[in-house]
């Protein structure tokens, strides 16, 4: 071998050498650094591995909190406030709740389901003892008994919302409870919310399936035996916790304590390790790719350099042998080892060697913290963005994509990747715009490189909704590729067509809208105030006129509404002022009341018109008596004409008897003229006139209309009236009426009755601030079926009455401010109260009666 180098050139030993240092050194390095990267591998991965299991229990602990949240909502809702309001609970030793099973009752609101949380199995309200008291069950399982039993330690102690986890058997509950009031603030008990913490329950906390695969649950830390997971298929509850280390990366992190729970869990994240290997083997194959590039550089470096040097010096030690075979006669110089130049070339190469060795290393860890920046850059923004995130390759087939766009579009990860992104994403009305888009997109690269524009978006279940759309095209390599950035425009729609709505509403409202400055000045008036400020002479951009602008400032400083009409005429409007003092001005709401105004009018006209047919009614059935009543003046005044008229005839002139006569005579004409006048009183027709009378005045007039029937009856009216003077504020007119229908009324029960037995009774009294008159008799009385509509119209008894009588006495007392009630007793009596309001307590001298009144009847109950 000695001989075959020394008889080989020189430059090909170079070759040789370089190449087998070459290979040998990358050979070392390739195992020292294999080794340097798989421990950077494991501590990145342990450092992944953690913040994994972090962020999976950050969502498992907030979606408990939300079910925190939407339990304390439930309970301080108003629903559940009125509907606790009427209830009280009576303490008792055995409560049987009452169960909703499958129906939701009136005071659980669906908040669960607009959270996008899972239902809870049960719904309990709890009374201030801790007993159950309603149960809502979603299911057909009820609630277990030994949940039922520990209901009372789910309560807290204080108002704050209380959260505790409760296991029955191997499954495990979270219990959620809060403080209910009713309307009033009384604290009424607990609504407790029970929820199976099952695979649904933590596939939901998780949000969406994981790219790798990964998996969580419950265990239970003294047994370390899985309780829960969220994929039972593979992760089966029950088994023990190191049944599964072989297969998959366990990370458990204890839960915060929860104050009531009955035992202990652990929060376990489930890593494949086939994942692991893979991230791992795809990095350490990157890196050994890289090193190999770099070894193949540096031999093909070193071999050249050796070459090249090699044969220079073979070329200079070639003109100094044969010179020195020349001059000294000698085949080899024999040179000194410090004047070697092969060593001179081995210590550069060396050096060089150094430095390409640094240099690689120095770019791999370039290489390598780069790659880390950005793809932990690429992965928060891709996560933390409020906008979808879509990216598309050139011929529009989806390459990768966010959370938030797999939450906007409902994508599928089996199915969306390699997707056609328009056909399956987009409305088909918008997909020659979106084409538009991509197509601006690429002339614009230059200068303007984002598209933009407004498309209807197609969730994967059919549902379209109004989305914002940003393109931006993006080459790499001799691709181009597009980034969709997607926002959901539903709730800006919503507020556009809310706002546009609002601002049509008072230009669209058919009543007068104005809005008013402090200074009284109309800064707005919509077109139905038209003939309102024209009527005021006024419009927008002027001032109100002076007795308004006064009201629209009281308003203002008293910070209330003010309600005023204004009467212009042919048009009466009722305003409303509502002041917005926080901004100084004041909405008048006006309505116009026209014709409310002439139905009241009309109203009260027929009301006259009817009481004054009754009145005709009534003088119809008096009119006898009234005739034999006026015909015993003029039978008087004929006896005396006829007398006076024999004496002058016979002679007869003496004086007094003759002056006594015409006075007779002229006495009995007034009393007649003063029936007819009294006639023609209740029978004319004219306008309500109102006066202060007394009542018993009142109530003697009305006595002396039926002095006729009452004596043909062989009956006297029994009169208990106050001392003194009663006054009150009425139409005389009509208050005579409602007494002669009160006592004509009492004159007909008493027919059948014999005229012993008859007793009828008209009694005043005053008491509180109101004068009281009473029709009492001792009749056969009214039957109780028969009470509730004594005063409807046209209902009667009678063969011959209309039916009206009491509907009209009722409607002149209440337009008194009065009141007509009656009490009667089947077989004893019936006694009619009208109570009007005292004009003046001042001008009575009587004494007042306690609030008891009883009629003057030895018979007992009157009317």
């Amino acid at each position: 071998m000695y001989r075959l180098l020394r008889h080989l050139p020189m430059p090909l030993i170079a070759i040789l050498i370089g190449l087998v240092a070459g290979l040998a050194v990358w050979g070392v390095l390739d195992q020292v650094q294999s080794r340097a990267v798989e421990k950077i591998i494991s501590k990145e991965l342990t450092a992944r591995l953690d913040l994994r299991s972090r962020e999976s229990l950050l969502r498992f602990d907030q979606y408990m909190a939300n079910y925190a949240a939407t339990a304390q909502l439930l309970a301080n809702h108003r629903r559940l406030a009125q509907y606790l309001e009427p209830l009280f609970w009576f303490p008792e030793d055995n409560v049987k709740p009452v169960v909703y099973q499958k129906f939701r009752p009136f005071w659980l609101p669906d908040f669960f389901g607009r959270n996008a949380l899972l239902a809870p199995s049960h719904v309990l309200l709890m009374d201030t003892r801790g007993q159950v008291r309603e149960i809502y069950q979603a299911g057909d399982a009820p609630l277990p008994d030994e949940l039922l039993a520990e209901s009372p330690g789910w309560i807290g102690d204080g108002d704050e919302v209380h959260t505790v986890f409760a296991r029955v058997g191997d499954q495990p509950y979270l219990v959620v409870s809060d403080r209910v009031e009713d309307s009033g603030g009384y604290g009424m008990g607990h609504l407790v919310v029970v929820v199976p913490i099952d695979a649904d329950f933590l596939a939901a906390s998780e949000g969406s399936v994981s790219a790798d695969n990964s998996a969580v649950a419950l265990v239970d830390a003294d047994e370390q035996r899985i309780l829960a997971s969220d994929k039972p298929a593979e992760l089966i509850p029950g088994t023990q916790l190191d049944q599964w280390e072989r297969r998959y990366v366990v990370t458990s992190s204890s839960l915060p304590e929860y104050e009531g729970s009955n035992w202990n869990m652990l929060f376990a994240t489930f890593i494949p390790n086939s994942s692991v290997e893979k991230m791992a083997d795809r990095v350490v194959g990157f890196e050994r790719r890289q090193r190999l590039i770099a070894a193949l550089v540096f031999i093909l470096m070193f071999t050249l350099v050796i070459y090249l040097v090699s044969a220079r010096l073979n070329r200079v030690l070639s003109r100094m042998t044969r010179f020195s075979q020349r001059a000294l006669n000698i085949e080899e110089p024999n040179f000194k080892r410090g004047g070697n130049q092969l060593l001179l070339l081995e210590d550069w190469i060396q050096h060089f060697t150094n430095l390409v060795i640094k240099a690689r290393e120095e770019m791999s860890r370039r290489h390598a913290h780069e790659m880390r920046e950005t793809e932990a850059l690429k992965a928060a923004i891709m996560e933390a963005s409020l906008d979808a995130i879509v990216t598309l390759n050139g011929s529009g087939r989806i390459i990768d994509y966010n959370p938030t766009a797999e939450a906007m579009l409902g994508l599928v990860p089996q199915d969306a990747a390699g997707g056609d992104f328009a056909r399956r994403f987009l409305d088909p009305e918008d997909h020659a715009a979106f084409v538009g888009m991509l197509a601006r997109s690429r002339r614009q690269l230059d200068h303007h490189p984002h598209a933009r524009g407004e498309l209807r978006a197609r969730r994967v279940d059919g549902r379209r909704f109004p989305v914002e759309m940003s393109i931006v095209p993006i080459d790499i390599d001799d691709e181009r590729v597009y980034t969709l950035y997607i926002h959901d425009a539903t709730q800006r729609k919503a507020a556009e067509r809310e706002i546009k709505s609002l601002a049509r509403f008072a230009s669209e409202s058919p009543n007068p809208i104005l809005r008013v400055n402090a200074e009284g000045l109309i800064v707005y008036a919509n077109p139905a105030s038209r003939l309102l400020t024209g009527a005021w002479a006024s419009g927008p951009g002027q001032f109100l006129p002076a007795a308004w602008i006064d009201e629209v400032q009281a308003a203002l400083s008293e910070g209330q509404n003010h309600e005023r009409e204004d009467d212009q005429g042919e048009q009466i409007y009722s305003l409303l002022f509502v002041p917005i003092t926080d901004l100084a001005y004041v909405n008048i709401y006006a309505r116009d009341i026209t014709a409310v105004r002439r139905a009241e009018q009309e109203s009260r006209q027929h009301q006259s018109e009817l009481v004054h047919v009754c009145r005709l009614s009534t003088m119809g059935e008096v009119a006898t008596g009234m005739a034999h009543e006026l015909n015993q003046p003029l039978a008087a005044i004929v006896n005396y004409a006829k007398g006076a008229s024999r004496r002058l005839q016979g002679g007869m002139l003496d004086t007094p008897p003759l002056v006594e006569a015409m006075r007779q005579i002229s006495a009995q004409a007034q009393r007649a003229g003063e029936i007819i006048r009294r006639l023609r009183a209740l029978v004319g027709k004219q306008a309500p006139i109102r006066s202060v009378v007394d009542l018993n005045y009142l109530v003697r007039e009305v006595c002396g209309f039926l002095e006729f029937e009452t004596s043909k009856l062989e009956l006297r009216i029994e009169l208990d009236l106050t001392e003194g003077e009663i006054p009150v504020n009425v139409d005389l007119v009509q208050i005579e009426q409602v007494l002669l229908n009160l006592v004509r009324n009492a004159l007909d029960a008493l027919e059948d009755c014999s005229a012993a037995d008859r007793h009828l009774a008209i009694f005043t009294r005053v008491r509180a601030g109101e004068a009281i008159v009473g029709v009492a008799d001792n009749g056969p009385g009214i039957p109780p079926e028969r009470m509730a509509h004594l005063f409807n119209p046209f209902y009667t008894t009678k063969e011959t009455g209309m039916g009206m009588g009491l509907a009209i006495s009722q409607t002149i007392v209440d337009d008194h401010n009065g009141m007509i009630r009656a009490d009667s007793e089947v077989g004893r009596g019936t006694v009619f109260h009208v109570h009007l309001p005292l004009a003046g307590a001042a001008s009575f001298n009587g004494a007042e009666l306690p609030e008891a009144i009883e009629p003057p009847l030895a018979a007992g109950a009157g009317r």
